[in-house]
């Protein structure tokens, strides 16, 4: 007899046939990420050498090492990083999942990245998963945190808690990626604070976001929640830019 699970699957895939988000061609015998092989081979991955606190890859063959920012302006946070460039078709996903409110693409964007940092984050011990918040505008005029809804996948896929009531962004500030570097930090400095300090105090934290550009974002979160007595902070977006 063949399964009910199999036959309802079948069904589906008539229905609403299986169709890759990158390219939008079929794809026979689809998992859960419904992205083709041939796109999946083409996504942008970031691989060593690279900088193990801020996670900044470098060109060519190597060792990882320390980049120069770091070695003379550490972070607050312990350690970056991110499993693609923010580049090509990571970047038009993303862009479809925050600008075009296309939600449904937060869980192959999360199970991607999961693919090649699962072993990282398990390997980092964080106690939970601290999304980087929105100002109450941006999240009514947009209607979800890309962070959180990014983070329950995550949380799903590794059995881990996830908090949304331990940071707040306490004023509105313009988007990173539409600023020039220089004014990135400026941009986010004393946006951040920790409002439940007794559940953050001792702890390993994963700090999430969808997109690492200078790192000012999550250096700023990081440094409230190390206030606060947070023992590491470890940041993990799914994509970063190459700076």
């Amino acid at each position: 007899m063949i399964p009910v699970k199999q036959i309802l699957n079948a069904l589906l895939d008539v229905l609403l046939p299986p169709i890759c988000h990158i390219c939008h061609s079929f794809i026979p015998n689809a998992d859960t990420i419904h992205i083709c092989t041939i796109c999946h081979d083409r996504l942008p991955l970031i691989i060593s050498p690279l900088c193990p606190i801020c996670g900044i890859p470098f060109a060519g063959a190597g060792l990882d090492h320390f980049c120069g920012a770091c070695l003379t302006h550490p972070p607050h946070y312990d350690t970056a990083r991110a499993h693609f460039l923010y580049e090509g078709s990571v970047r038009d996903l993303i862009h479809s999942f925050k600008y075009s409110r296309m939600t449904h693409l937060r869980k192959p964007l999360a199970l991607l990245t999961l693919q090649g940092m699962r072993e990282f984050v398990t390997d980092q011990n964080p106690h939970f998963i601290v999304p980087v918040p929105l100002h109450r505008s941006r999240l009514r005029e947009r209607g979800f945190n890309q962070a959180v809804l990014l983070g329950s996948v995550l949380s799903h896929q590794l059995s881990l808690p996830i908090r949304t009531n331990v940071l707040v962004r306490t004023r509105p500030t313009e988007p990173q990626i539409e600023l020039p570097a220089a004014e990135r930090r400026s941009n986010v400095k004393g946006a951040f604070a920790v409002i439940r300090q007794e559940s953050v105090a001792d702890k390993r934290i994963l700090l999430l976001d969808d997109v690492m550009t200078t790192g000012s974002t999550m250096d700023e979160c990081a440094k409230e929640l190390k206030k606060a007595g947070a023992a590491a902070v470890i940041a993990v977006t799914v994509a970063r830019t190459a700076r």
